[in-house]
């Protein structure tokens, strides 16, 4: 064997013989198989006759008022904003991180002036005088990335900026989800300002009724004091709901990015859902793959894989090639003379002989950040399948609640009826007819409270669907 192959794999044996000991550090986690949940009622209410969610899924309530809102706050929010400036900032890092897998170049230049020390090394005559000492250098290196530590960094940079961009869908649909229910519950509240006004109205009426009949001497001041106790407990309600109404629009103002002030411009909503609530198919395959949460926590499990296999590269020797070129001369006149070049190529090996502790350390440390976020997307999944299982019991649920409370509000709507009929025939006092027309408001604020409902259903399903993924 010649000297040259000797020293080869002498030196390939020595680098291998300074690789750390690992010491059987791996993750201990394991990811959860989604097709493998039982999905339950979920797999019950699958449709093959309903899409997922779309991008602009609050279009499907038909209020141009709420399109507008969500259009201001989707372009205005500072949530979204710093959701956007962390994509950014992960996309800035890693091209920083596939910069370090190419050729690094550099250029130094140096003038000076110096006093030579007449008994050290210099000669004559420089030697006891002043002298400039000037050099021009372009230096080159390349890392051979022999184990992939540096593919392995880029890739977990990767998985940041997929990370940070699923995070960013995040904020969007909690934006969306939080602006629509507000606008909901300020469609609520108008509905039991009506509901509160008509009972007010009604109340108004049986008073005057009640003291016509005292004047006609079949009444008493107790029968009209009786109605007239109630007017302002329903005055304070309809005071309740105004502030109410005032505090939803503040609100909405300010999720849509705007002051106060913009609340006040907010009309009335027009929501309509004419749409079934069911689920698509593929549940919960799909699920997966379209919400942004889950999307997140996967790509949190492979930056950490990543960070992992970088770890690992660290065991391994280090090879650099290192070359350099310039100009190297006393004084200036000869300083770009052909004569006055330097040039030189050799590699750098860097040995991680008496690093094992560091790096053990620092691969328990990277495994274990790895377990706690397979831990997290295992987790994820699971609430993301309770998610849409509680929508769909809630959907199911909400049938039979509209079933029963329009024969409720039909009864108490017939009870007052026939209570007002025998209040007027003097075969019943004002209290049985007031009663009668409280079980009738209570009813109405439950058909109001059962409509709002279901428009809050529609978008906790959406919520739980993902919301869509924007491009």
């Amino acid at each position: 064997m010649s000297l040259p192959r000797r020293l080869l794999a002498a030196c390939l044996a020595l680098a291998l013989a300074a690789c750390a000991d690992m010491g059987h550090i791996a993750p201990q986690a394991t990811l959860a198989d989604a097709h493998a949940l039982d999905g339950g009622n979920i797999d019950d209410a699958a449709s093959a006759a309903i899409d997922w969610p779309r991008a602009r899924w609050w279009q499907a309530l038909q209020d141009p008022q709420l399109n507008r809102l969500m259009e201001q706050a989707l372009a205005d929010s500072s949530t979204l904003r710093g959701a956007q400036a962390r994509v950014r900032q992960a996309d800035a890092l890693a091209g920083a991180a596939e910069d370090k897998s190419r050729p690094q170049f550099d250029a130094s230049v140096s003038v000076n002036r110096e006093l030579y020390s007449q008994h050290g090394a210099t000669p004559a005559p420089l030697a006891g005088n002043y002298a400039w000492r000037n050099q021009a250098t372009v230096t080159a290196s390349y890392d051979l990335d022999l184990w992939g530590r540096n593919r392995a960094a880029l890739a977990a940079a990767l998985g940041d900026v997929q990370l940070a961009s699923a995070e960013s869908q995040m904020a969007r649909l909690a934006l969306a989800t939080a602006l629509v229910r507000t606008y909901i519950a300020l469609s609520y509240q108008y509905t039991v300002q009506d509901v509160i006004r008509n009972s007010l109205a009604q109340r108004a009426r049986i008073l005057d009724i009640t003291r016509r009949r005292r004047q006609a001497g079949i009444g008493t001041d107790i029968d009209v004091a009786q109605v007239e106790t109630t007017l302002p407990a329903g005055r304070r309600q309809l005071e309740q709901t105004n502030e109410a109404l005032a505090l939803l629009r503040n609100q909405l103002a300010a999720l849509s990015g705007k002051g106060p002030s913009a609340g006040a411009a907010i009309s009335r909503p027009v929501l309509r859902l004419d749409r079934p609530l069911a689920m698509p198919q593929a549940l919960p395959a799909d699920l997966i793959g379209r919400r942004p949460d889950i999307a997140a926590q996967r790509w949190r499990v492979q930056a950490a894989a990543s960070r992992i296999d970088a770890a690992r590269a660290e065991f391994y020797p280090n090879v650099n090639l290192v070359a350099f070129a310039g100009f190297q001369a006393f004084g200036f006149s000869h300083f770009l003379d052909a004569n006055s070049q330097v040039r030189g190529a050799s590699p750098a090996l860097s040995l991680p002989i008496f690093a094992g502790a560091r790096l053990r350390a620092q691969l328990g440390s990277q495994t274990a950040v790895y377990d706690g976020a397979v831990e997290q997307y295992n987790a994820t999944v699971i609430n993301a399948m309770m998610d849409v299982a509680n929508a769909v019991t809630k959907a199911q649920s909400l049938q039979k609640q509209h079933a029963l409370t329009q024969q409720a509000l039909a009864t108490a709507q017939r009870a007052r009826d026939l209570a007002e009929q025998a209040y007027q025939a003097g075969m019943s006092d004002a209290i049985n007819m007031l009663n009668m027309q409280v079980a009738l408001l209570a009813e109405q604020r439950e058909q109001a409270q059962n409509g709002a409902s279901e428009l809050d259903l529609y978008v906790s399903l959406m919520n739980a669907l993902g919301g869509a993924i924007e491009d």
